[in-house]
Parts: structure tokens; C-alpha cells; sequence
């Protein structure tokens, strides 16, 4: 997916609510995101689409790249100033030694759906069958090849035991398995709904569900979340609790609204063709959005484990997980 680029001010036409007080300096931010579309990341749409930036007086630059490791980069690299993206990846950066940290939970499920190409079901029954198939993911290094590969794992393989090819976030991932690019794909709703609707794949995992997080993971497991450098947070207190109290207004709102809404809202070209569709797949997800936007302490708990059961590098190391998450910006904006 080609990196695009949307200024919340430009979408004013479409901002409901009142704006920022007058005369009142916006804060400008940039905003990395790895597949804006996907439902894993709606949130940050919700908060653009119904003018929660501009009325909490931030413009929202809004980056979106092919993949949550991507955004990742652009943070550390200094193109972006905040991340939506996998809570997992906090503590990565925290093990080595960058002071990365969450401030807003969005997603509590991971929802996450692993399939096998249709045609490869009589062979491929779970994550056993994964070796040297070829396995398409957002972007290698991203939550849904973490997944994949923490699958393998959990089914007797290694995690190097099948690649992992990177298809993006949107009509391309689709095309990847519609041509036979990839047999087995590890992504995120409305490409999972897409190639199930269509009939192209068997889904073998589903952590979109709070049943199906715990059969794969074993208790819950945190999603997205809105992530920063520790010192831009330092630096930019009041800006970083008016971006909080945007995503969490996008989250009381989406606890509320009916996937007809939540369609209406976004871009008619994230439906990919099919608004009935979008709306199922968007029913599908409601359910992995954050309600309180703070993730448990056993949730983080199960990512750390996730992370260094992968992660040789991470094995055998002691991180304190209250340093992966701050919670006052998301506790005074959730009131």
C-alpha cells in the first residue's frame, strides 16, 4: 500500500461536534498507522471521520504504511510523532533500551484471522500443516505475522518454518490470495471477510472473539493501541492528552454504534466494492474493540510471554511492563 497522507482539517466538511476554542493554537502531530482501512486500526478513522481531532484542537497528519513495523520505523526514525499499532511492539523497543510506551488501549482482541487458500484445506488443517508454505502477512515483523508465527510454534513448529511474505493492508493482500501468491494468510478484517465471503479460504484461527484469543493464546492479548517515544510525551503533556481524548471519544462512540454506522462513517472505498460485506466483517470485530481503553495487566502479561517465546533476544529478560504503558492521559480522558 502506498504511503497516503490526510489532514483532519481538509475533512472539516465532514467534522461533527464543535471545534476547537477560538483562537486556540492546534497541535499539529503526525500519525503513523500500518493499513489505515483495516478494522484493526478503525479507531483512528472513527476519531478523524467524526472531527474528535479537530475539536480536541489537534490536526491529525495521518501517514499510513504498509505494515505496523513500518510505522514502528517512521517512529523511531522521527518521521511520525505517534503510532497506532500491536501493543507488542513497546515492548520490544523497551528491551532495547528506547523508552517507547502506549497511551491508549484500542483494540482488547487481537482479531486476527489465520486461513488456509480453499483449495489447500484437505491438506492444511491447523498451523501443524504451515511448513514451507508460504504465508501472507501485513508486513513481516508486524502483529499478524507474529501471530502465524506464534501458531507454528504453539503447534510443534519453528517460527522460521514458513515464510512470510508481506501483502499491505488492502486490495492487494486480497489479489495475493485470489492469484495464488500465498497459501495461507494471517490478516485482519474486511480482507478476511472479503476472501471468506468470496469463498477463497477456511479459517483454521479466529481471535476476533474473546473465546478464540484464549485458544490461541491462552487469556487476552491487547491489539492496537496509540504508542509514542517517552520523551515526546514529555516534551508534548497537553498534546499528547488531547490525541488520548480524541482515540477515546472514537471508542466510546464505537461501543455504541451499529455496523451500519460505523459503514456510513468511513471511506466508501474501505468497503472494497461490497458495503453489505464491510458491514458483516465490521459486526465480526466490534466485539475486539477496547471498552476502557487500559488493558489488563494479565493481557500484557500474555503479549510479553508472546514476545519472548519469538524473540531469542528477548529470552531470559526482565522488562517492567508499567514502563510499556501510561495510563493518566486515557484515565482522565475516559473521565
Amino acid at each position: 500500500m502506498q504511503r497516503r497522507s490526510f489532514l483532519a482539517g481538509a475533512a472539516a466538511a465532514l467534522a461533527l461536534g464543535p471545534a476547537a476554542p477560538a483562537g486556540a493554537e492546534p497541535v499539529k502531530v503526525r500519525i503513523g498507522v500500518g493499513g489505515k482501512p483495516l478494522l484493526y486500526y478503525l479507531p483512528l478513522t472513527i476519531a478523524e471521520r467524526k472531527g474528535y481531532f479537530k475539536e480536541e484542537g489537534v490536526e491529525a497528519e495521518i501517514n499510513d504504511f504498509g505494515g505496523g513495523a513500518r510505522s514502528l520505523q517512521a517512529l523511531i526514525g522521527g518521521s511520525v510523532d505517534v503510532v497506532t499499532g500491536a501493543y507488542e511492539h513497546t515492548i520490544r523497543m523497551q528491551a532495547k533500551g528506547q523508552d517507547v510506551r502506549a497511551v491508549c488501549e484500542l483494540g482488547r482482541y487481537p482479531a486476527i484471522v489465520i486461513a488456509v487458500r480453499k483449495d489447500l484445506a484437505g491438506t492444511v488443517k491447523s498451523a501443524a500443516d504451515f511448513k514451507g508454505r508460504k504465508i501472507g502477512v501485513t508486513a513481516p515483523g508486524s502483529s499478524t505475522a507474529l501471530a502465524a508465527q506464534y501458531a507454528m510454534i504453539k503447534a510443534g513448529l519453528k517460527a522460521s518454518d514458513a515464510p512470510l511474505i508481506g501483502i499491505g493492508g488492502g486490495a492487494g493482500a486480497i489479489a495475493a490470495m485470489k492469484k495464488g501468491e500465498i497459501e495461507v494468510i494471517s490478516h485482519l478484517d474486511p480482507v478476511i471477510a472479503k476472501l471468506e465471503s468470496d469463498g477463497d479460504i477456511v479459517v483454521l484461527v479466529d481471535t476476533r472473539t474473546e473465546a478464540g484469543t484464549r485458544a490461541l493464546f491462552g487469556g487476552p492479548n491487547p491489539a492496537a493501541v496509540v504508542y509514542t517515544k517517552q520523551d515526546w510525551i514529555e516534551r508534548h503533556a497537553v498534546g499528547t492528552q488531547k490525541v488520548v481524548a480524541a482515540f477515546a471519544k472514537a471508542l466510546k462512540w464505537l461501543a455504541a454504534a451499529s455496523p451500519e454506522e460505523v459503514a456510513d462513517t468511513v471511506p466508501a472505498a474501505y468497503h472494497f466494492g461490497d458495503r453489505a460485506l464491510y458491514v458483516q466483517a465490521v459486526k465480526n470485530s466490534l466485539e475486539s474493540y477496547s471498552r476502557t481503553g487500559i488493558p489488563s495487566q494479565e493481557g500484557m502479561t500474555s503479549v510479553y510471554e508472546l514476545v519472548r517465546t519469538l524473540d531469542p533476544e528477548l529470552q531470559g529478560t526482565k522488562i517492567d511492563l508499567a514502563t510499556t504503558f501510561e495510563d493518566r492521559f486515557i484515565r482522565k480522558a475516559m473521565g
